[in-house]
């Protein structure tokens, strides 16, 4: 088994980028989703309630994160020293306020007022306790900073549908090639590289797999979430992938030999 892609999303909900390596630091991966965006009352704002975002490119380069806005530009991303509570779901936290010039574009762009934040490193958001006993914190993702997919599972579902879809649907950190379809559901322990990392909650899945990753245009069948539910539900959801957590290590590449424990190592 090996790994077979990796990807980063910068911004929360905005097109992630394919990258051939990963660091790794206390957040999970280095520079995902630190920034995010959020309404006037400072509430995260998703491709669930806007799938325009989809349409939203990022970079990343020598000067940081950049975002390109259809229609407006290209903005490069730094924080500034306003801060302001932001809300991820039932988490309140500290964010610093981004570029008034990037936030005002995104705003024409979705019609809505909306500011670009991001999360410095004395802000401390814990993994859910009730899955990962110890303090492992995360940036802005929806709950946890790693998202395995296996490639396999992908294939077979693609098997059923009558257009098939690609893996940017679901949004991975980490996608794996060699195992067998669904075998991720009962992956406990993985050694990837130098990297350990543990496999803690099957992820559930919602309409933001059924949106183009290049358009946000809205699958009309709600494909491939439809099929996936036919098989795939769960008392966790609708299943794709596995969400983990990392125990030591500081870098992962493409190619990089996997390894599955049945226990820690």
């Amino acid at each position: 088994m090996r790994v077979h892609s990796l990807f980063l999303y910068p911004v929360k909900s905005l097109a992630g980028v394919e990258v051939s390596v990963i660091d790794l630091d206390d957040f999970g991966p280095v520079g995902d989703r630190r920034w995010m965006l959020v309404n006037d009352q400072g509430e995260f704002v998703t491709q669930r309630k806007l799938p325009a975002l989809a349409r939203i490119g990022t970079g990343i380069d020598e000067r940081g994160v950049s975002v390109h806005i259809p229609g407006e530009g290209r903005f490069h991303l730094a924080p500034g020293h306003e801060e302001l509570s932001v809300l991820v779901w039932r988490d309140w936290m500290n964010s610093l306020i981004g570029p008034k010039q990037a936030s005002a574009a995104v705003s024409r762009f979705c019609e809505r007022s909306l500011r670009f934040v991001y999360m410095p490193d004395d802000t401390f958001r814990r993994v859910d306790p009730a899955r990962v006993v110890d303090q492992k914190r995360v940036g802005f993702a929806d709950g946890f900073p790693f998202l395995f997919a296996n490639q396999a599972s992908l294939d077979e579902l693609n098997s059923r549908l009558k257009h098939p879809v690609n893996m940017r649907h679901f949004r991975p950190n980490i996608v794996i090639s060699g195992a067998e379809p669904w075998s991720e559901d009962h992956w406990q322990y993985l050694t990837i590289g130098q990297a350990r990392f543990k496999a803690v909650k099957p992820c559930s899945r919602c309409v933001i797999t059924t949106m183009d990753p290049d358009t946000g245009t809205k699958d009309p069948g709600t494909e491939p979430l439809r099929t996936l539910s036919t098989y795939r539900k769960t008392q966790d959801g609708v299943i794709f992938g596995q969400n983990a957590v990392h125990q030591d290590g500081d870098h992962l590449s493409v190619g990089d030999a996997v390894i599955i424990c049945p226990q820690e190592s």
